[in-house]
């Protein structure tokens, strides 16, 4: 065979081996090109997303602030009915731009909180009274066991959690309940710190903290109210559900000093002579005698009590109501119930009140929004009686709010949320609480969502 005829065949063998490697080495090269423009698009994107993260972060820290300026410079401290009450200057609760972040302060609708019906309310915004919840340190058996979700054995063990001693409760539990369970621990026999240690308790269960409010923004979402299509599990009745997280604090504690820092002084007869002189300097001898005389030797347990024995009138008592205590005038009462902001819930626990009474408190707050300012007009309300009952539990001020704060970065980025506890109750203000409750998800509503896409297209179509 002609050797001379075959070297064309093999040259072009050659040429097409070489053309399949070259374009194999192409294809591998186009394919580390494309995985490395992909990693670093998306190295691109989480280092975006971090950024809008440390925006948000800086923006609650700056909510902070804002909402510590605005608590001590009200113009009636213990005041604060509805956070957007203010008159010496605009206070913002939404949307509130930080450079390219944003902050929103998430509150609640207290007379609405019990009777929300519908999924397409929005949530309410601004601080959160922490004395119009029941606080888990004070509150008696009794008044635990009538808060939605609780039973008998759960009530029972809360008290057997905060006592000192390890005697077990009726239907209670204390140290042999707790070993028993895997991992064994022991009871605290201590107060509350937090309303988070209610998840040690024995018995305690998500659905009763939670119930259906899994994001624990006091409205009710979509996937709140679909059956068992998404977490929640939830009765789809389109009803508000709220757990017990919704009623209780460690929190609430009023102040021994008034609003301008000279102490309070006490109703008792131990402070009687002090009470005297303010009588007779707002009112002059013969009705500050007359006062003195209803009170003779008694030692009013709370401040409703003392108005209703005093027999003052609703504008006499609010004269000097900032300039009394019902405690002993050096330690500071916990665990009072504020009546102008309390929901019906909490209303109901409270001795003297009750279910068949609270629903009127909330229909008259509603109807008097400029009597919100003492506890007097509750007598109006409850009668004499009634008002004895609940006067020792019940207050008009308070001096420690949550601040729930929601922030997003640049282009609506970076969802964060922080609750914070601020304390004014010894003057100044002091942050006693930071939990971190961003893992909750999205707690804004769907109004703010669409609000932050809105502004997402609009800032990238003028790039």
């Amino acid at each position: 065979m002609n050797t001379r005829s075959l070297r064309p065949i093999h040259r072009s063998a050659q040429r097409a081996s070489t053309l399949i490697i070259v374009l194999w080495v192409a294809m591998g090269l186009v394919a580390l090109g494309l995985y490395f423009g992909q990693s670093s698009a998306l190295n691109l994107r989480a280092t975006d997303q971090r950024a809008a993260a440390i925006e948000a972060e800086q923006a609650i820290q700056g909510a902070a602030r804002y909402a510590a300026f605005v608590l001590t410079n009200l113009d009636t401290p213990g005041l604060l009915p509805q956070f957007a009450i203010a008159s010496r200057f605009p206070v913002r609760s939404e949307n509130v731009r930080v450079g390219n972040a944003a902050f929103w302060f998430l509150g609640r609708d207290v007379d609405r909180l019990s009777a929300t019906l519908g999924r397409n309310l929005q949530p309410r915004f601004g601080l959160v009274d922490e004395a119009s919840k029941l606080n888990l340190n004070t509150a008696t058996l009794e008044m635990l066991e009538l808060l939605p979700r609780m039973t008998p054995q759960l009530a029972a063990a809360i008290i057997d959690w905060r006592d000192e001693n390890e005697e077990v409760s009726t239907d209670g539990a204390e140290d042999e309940t707790y070993q028993r369970l895997n991992p064994p621990y022991r009871c605290k026999n201590a107060p509350f710190e937090s309303i988070e240690e209610l998840r040690l308790v024995y018995g305690m269960t998500m659905d009763i903290l939670a119930g259906e409010d899994a994001n624990r923004n006091g409205i009710l979402d979509p996937n709140e109210d679909d059956y068992d299509t998404t977490p929640p599990l939830d009765n789809r009745d389109g009803r508000f559900d709220p757990g017990i997280w919704e009623y209780v604090t460690v929190h609430s504690r009023e102040s021994v000093t008034t609003t301008n820092g000279t102490a309070r002084i006490p109703v008792s007869p131990q402070g009687r002579q002090q009470l005297t002189s303010l009588l007779r300097e707002k009112f002059g001898n013969p009705r500050a005698n007359q006062i003195l005389g209803r009170l003779g030797n008694q030692n009013p347990p709370g401040l409703l009590n003392f108005f209703v024995q005093s027999g003052m009138t609703v504008d006499e008592f609010v004269e000097i109501e900032d300039a009394i205590t019902a405690g002993d005038g050096q330690t500071p009462q916990e665990g009072l119930v504020n009546v102008n902001t309390a929901p019906e819930a909490v209303l109901v626990c409270i001795p003297g009140i009750g279910t068949d009474m609270a629903s009127q408190l909330i229909s008259y707050r509603q109807s008097n929004p400029t009597r919100r300012n003492s506890v007097a007009w509750v007598a109006d309300i409850l009668g004499n009686q009634r008002s004895q009952q609940a006067g020792r539990y019940l207050t008009g001020r308070s001096t420690v709010y949550s601040a729930d704060i929601c922030a997003v970065g640049h282009l609506g980025r970076g969802y964060r949320r922080c609750r914070f506890i601020l304390d004014t109750s010894e003057g100044g203000l002091r942050i006693v609480q930071r939990t971190d409750l961003s893992h909750l998800g999205w707690a804004l509503g769907s109004q703010a969502w669409q609000q932050q896409q809105q502004q997402r297209q609009l800032t990238q179509n003028t790039r």
